[in-house]
């Protein structure tokens, strides 16, 4: 693609922007043994890029098992696609 000076049709993501009031916390699970279902939870929100933009999809995830526990589709980042 950089060759042929090709492009995609999608538009970049603007996911990592933080606000500069937020707080940033230490990872406080760098030495806890994770062995056992629900002991931790996290989640994940990534996107997917569509002719028209972009869709963000946020799972929860069990850490030890890796099995998605919950998941939700939006067309928007907004709080409300994490929320429900």
């Amino acid at each position: 693609m950089l060759i042929m000076d090709l492009r995609a049709i999608y538009q970049n993501p603007r996911t990592t922007v933080p606000h500069p009031e937020h707080r940033k916390y230490l990872y406080l699970l760098r030495n806890l043994v994770m062995d056992r279902s629900s002991q931790v939870w996290c989640s994940d929100i990534t996107y997917i890029p569509m002719r028209r933009g972009f869709l963000y999809l946020v799972a929860i995830m069990d850490r030890a098992t890796r099995r998605v526990l919950a998941w939700r589709l939006s067309n928007t980042m907004d709080v409300d696609g994490v929320l429900h």
